[in-house]
């Protein structure tokens, strides 16, 4: 069973992500903000599969970016699901690491888990 970090600011959307993502099948790990996602990342006990990360988190406009740099660093072979309610022509489509993709807000609970399910696969 694969493990889910998602990443989200806003407390609705969070439990929202876990419940779909839990009925999917998956584990899932929390984080609230880009200190305790990198907290997460970084711990060598977090057995992580895949990381879903909102782009903007809270005052931090691109802290999923950030996030999704120190994933390909610390761990190279997670894949990256960002998430937004931004265009990606804002100029973000050139910041996001390999192995990602982009799930524009809002999305049906089919298309996260269909996301998911297509970057664990590749």
């Amino acid at each position: 069973m694969a493990t889910v970090l998602i990443v989200e600011d806003e407390a609705m959307v969070l439990v929202l992500a876990e419940s779909v993502i839990q009925s999917a099948g998956y584990e899932t790990i929390s984080a609230a903000s880009l200190s305790e996602a990198t907290a997460l990342v970084s711990s060598v006990d977090s057995q992580l599969n895949i990381v879903f990360t909102d782009i903007s988190l809270g005052e931090d406009t691109e802290g999923g970016v950030q996030i999704g740099r120190l994933v390909r660093q610390q761990r190279p072979a997670i894949p990256v699901l960002y998430t937004s309610g931004r265009n990606l022509t804002d100029g973000l489509k050139e910041l996001l690491v390999e192995r990602s993709e982009f799930l524009p807000k809002p999305y049906t609970d089919t298309q996260l888990v269909e996301a998911l399910a297509a970057l664990l696969r590749a």
